[in-house]
This record gives C-alpha cells, sequence and structure tokens, in this order.
C-alpha cells in the first residue's frame, strides 16, 4: 500500500464503517492519523487491472516495549468483492510480512455480527480467546468483541 492509494482505501474503510459491524471508528482518519497508526511494514492491497479491492494492515497494539512483538489486525475488502477469497489472500500475506519483521501475535477484535470475519480468522489460524461484552457503544448500542489471536509457528516465543 503507498500513500497514492488512501483515496480508494478510505472508500473501502467507509463501506466497512458504514456496514455497523467492522470497526468502532465512525470517520475515516485523515491519510496521516491512519499513517502513523499503522505500521509501516505491514500494509498490504489487493488490486485487479489497477482497481484496488481490499486492504489489510497491522498496528501496534502498545507503544510498551514488552509488546514490540504483537500488533492488531486490519482487513478490509470492497463490498463488491466479498466472497471471493480476497481476504485469504491478503490475511495470508499479512502473516507472512509480521513474521518477516519478527512479530510472534496478530490479535483481532471482532464483533460478533460479522461471521465473515470470525470464518476467515478461524480459517487462517486464529483461535478466540474471549469475549469482551458491552465493550463499548457504536451509533448508541452497546457492542461486544470477539477477540482472536494468532501465535507465530516460525518466531519463536521462549
Amino acid at each position: 500500500m503507498a500513500a497514492a492509494d488512501w483515496p480508494r482505501v478510505s472508500e473501502i474503510y467507509a463501506d466497512g464503517i458504514a456496514s455497523g459491524y467492522a470497526t468502532f471508528e465512525t470517520t475515516i482518519p485523515s491519510y496521516s492519523d491512519w499513517d502513523k497508526a499503522h505500521l509501516e511494514q505491514c500494509r498490504l492491497v489487493v488490486q485487479e487491472k489497477g482497481n484496488i479491492l481490499g486492504w489489510a494492515a497491522l498496528s501496534p497494539v502498545s507503544s510498551r516495549c514488552v509488546y514490540g512483538g504483537v500488533a492488531e489486525i486490519s482487513v478490509y475488502i470492497g463490498k463488491d468483492y466479498r466472497g471471493l477469497g480476497l481476504g485469504t489472500l491478503l490475511m495470508k500475506n499479512l502473516i507472512q510480512k509480521s513474521e518477516e519483521i519478527g512479530l510472534w501475535t496478530l490479535q483481532s477484535g471482532i464483533f460478533p455480527e460479522n461471521q465473515g470475519s470470525v470464518k476467515l480468522h478461524e480459517k487462517m489460524g486464529f483461535r478466540y480467546i474471549g469475549k469482551r461484552e458491552r465493550v463499548g457503544k457504536l451509533n448508541g448500542h452497546w457492542k461486544d468483541n470477539l477477540l482472536f489471536e494468532r501465535r507465530s509457528k516460525t518466531v519463536g516465543v521462549d
């Protein structure tokens, strides 16, 4: 993903926000704010003939050094391209990239309504570790968040 991809990436992000089951965010951040919040080495897009169909990125979970190998995953597919295996493609590549830079744990918080994301994470080796009930409000409604994580099989956790 390059900075020049942001207009299309942000459109796909806006689709996720509008769905009400992809994120607690309610507005698209500026590219500068988004850029500061995500790891530079782990930003991917999938495209066909120059059209970006989906994207994935990682953000650090904490600035504390003890969590330096842990990142949170974001995967968004354009509304017209869901169900085509693009999430799997992005996730495979994102996992590989994350391990190349030494990350040992990827985590994700998923709204229970987002069964497509739950299935994708399970398929990619993430395990369900718990549920945070009524953890936050979105558009005036309390939302639960399912927690998933994946430990690297190649980056040693000794």
